[in-house]
């Protein structure tokens, strides 16, 4: 009882620091050019019977909403998040009601929503992390909460997207709240199926009850999508092709989604994580880095789903189903240090290896602290300002390496996590011994065994 108090402090200091650090960025930047304006004005546009897939509209629509009639060099790229619009039309239909307030209010709104989903899910994590080791869950979840200030400050909507998806979870796995969890986890893949896509891929193949949830969250979601897209194609007929052209824009070298090593995206604390940023910096070539990137994760992930439909359903494999995907969905497309957060769902597969106290262990807790650690706000920054000076006193395959391993880090560190994950989650299936069902050994005794 002491150390779960002891654990519910520490990370009630994190929650502290992050609310604190967060909202005083947001208040800070809530006239800047952000994330939440990527999805905010472009959802005015579509309530102003404007096509939210056109920059031009947009911009012309942003000019008037905002009251910035001249813009100067300065503000461009940052407006390209505004007026390239790249999420899919299910975003605009829970978009409205933040679109129908004024700027200020919406975006309030928004970070007031993103703070509680985002407290929520880590505090949920933790409480299932309690069991086995609630001090240093406690202490490496506060660290987290701390050093992700600035999903607040930006209003990306990863913040959102993860914290749903482990509520979900959560609910899915307690057998608690289905109705909740269903609703958190088709809100989630309507704002950012890319993210939380292999997460509902998995409770599908691990059959009953997850495969019950899984079909219900596809029905809200198709649900949601019809009157969506019905909307979208009357105001703007040509969407996907418009989509299909913004993609690209932001894609092509020099662009904002560019994960060359000639782009400008490893000079702020919401870098690209996906493994093209490793290979690229070898060969600036799209067609090589693309392919060398799913040639290392395509078996991976292919080895992933076969243990996942056909392998043992017990919670400990559940577990380390979702940390080995947590870290590899990152890995074959566009994904943001924002997107990465979604290793929260590492923590409870990490602390349960931690608490048989083996070689497994202490790796799982190093390739966690590491990838919590690469993929924070304040680490990120700091390391950003030290690396730069280094960089550019370098040249050739020294610099090369040294961009990799100190600029670039985290699609390694989440590449190793999700090998090693996968590897656990591979012996466990064929060793029944390796991890007990819990429903043969409680986890009650678990708790007073530690």
């Amino acid at each position: 009882m002491r150390e779960r108090l002891d654990g519910m402090r520490i990370l009630a200091v994190g929650g502290v620091l992050f609310l604190l650090v967060g909202l005083l960025l947001a208040r800070t930047s809530m006239r800047r050019v952000q994330d939440f304006s990527g999805i905010y004005y472009p959802t005015r546009c579509l309530l102003h019977q404007v096509d939210p897939y056109n920059p031009a509209a947009i911009l012309k629509d942003y000019q008037q909403e905002s009251g910035h009639r001249t813009l100067n060099a300065a503000a461009l790229p940052d407006l390209q998040v505004v007026t390239s619009q790249v999420y899919l039309p299910t975003t605009f239909l829970l978009m409205v009601p933040f679109a129908l307030l004024p700027w200020k209010v919406a975006f309030t709104a928004w970070t007031l929503l993103t703070a509680c989903c985002f407290l929520l899910a880590v505090y949920l994590v933790w409480e299932l992390c309690s069991a086995d080791a609630p001090r240093l869950a406690g202490a490496l979840l506060a660290f987290f909460l701390a050093t992700s200030a600035t999903l607040l400050a930006v209003g990306n909507p990863a913040g959102i997207v993860v914290g749903l998806c482990v509520v979900a979870v959560w609910c899915f796995l307690r057998r608690r709240h289905a109705v909740a969890g269903v609703l958190c986890l088709a809100a989630a893949l309507a704002l950012k199926p890319h993210d939380v896509g292999f997460v509902w891929l998995c409770l599908l193949l691990f059959g009953p009850p997850y495969r019950k949830r899984a079909l219900q969250t596809l029905a809200v979601l198709v649900a949601l999508s019809i009157p969506s897209t019905l909307w979208i194609a009357y105001i703007s007929p040509h969407w996907t092709t418009e989509l299909r052209v913004n993609l690209g824009v932001d894609a092509a070298r020099g662009g904002t989604n560019d994960p060359g090593p000639t782009s400008d995206n490893i000079g702020g604390v919401d870098i690209l994580v996906n493994l093209q940023t490793v290979v690229s910096v070898f060969r600036d070539d799209p067609h090589f880095y693309n392919l060398a990137t799913y040639l290392v994760c395509g078996p991976l992930l292919l080895v992933w789903i076969v243990v996942a439909a056909r392998g043992r359903r017990t919670e400990p494999q559940l577990w380390l189903a979702l940390a080995a995907i947590a870290a590899l969905s990152m890995l074959p497309l566009y994904h943001r240090q924002h997107d990465a957060k979604l290793l929260l769902l590492t923590f409870p597969a990490c602390f349960m290896l931690w608490a048989r106290r083996g070689p497994a262990g202490w790796i799982a807790l190093g390739l966690t602290a590491a990838g919590v650690l690469v993929n924070g706000d304040i680490p990120t920054l700091l390391r950003v300002r030290m690396v730069e000076p280094l960089l550019d006193s370098l040249t050739g395959f020294p610099k090369e390496m040294f961009t990799v391993v100190l600029a670039r880090p985290v699609a390694l560190i989440l590449l190793a996590t999700g090998i090693f994950y996968l590897w656990i989650y591979v012996r466990a299936d064929r060793d029944a011994a390796m991890l007990p069902d819990p429903d043969a050994a409680p986890a009650a005794a678990r708790a007073k065994q530690s």
